[in-house]
């Protein structure tokens, strides 16, 4: 699904934006992961949702969360990538 909706250059383009003026990564935390069969805007399937805290150079207190699909072929893919 992902895939379909962004290309390759899209999502580089996209994450290198957001994420180059944040500066280095200085560590990185598991604050939560949670399974769900239902997200808000996407089908019904099998999602991870994976929170982090994070510090990096330029930002001393960040939230990762990153979402996982299980596509058809039974891997584990991701959907999503945001940073608050």
């Amino acid at each position: 699904m992902f895939k379909s909706a962004v290309s390759v250059q899209a999502w580089e383009k996209a994450a290198q934006s957001v994420r180059a003026p944040l500066g280095t990564l200085r560590s990185r935390a598991e604050k939560s992961a949670t399974a769900s069969s239902t997200l808000p805007g996407a089908p019904d399937g099998k999602y991870v949702v994976l929170q982090y805290d994070t510090v990096f150079e330029n930002k001393a207190a960040a939230v990762e969360t990153l979402t996982l699909t299980q596509d058809r072929d039974g891997h584990w893919r991701v959907a999503g990538y945001f940073i608050k």
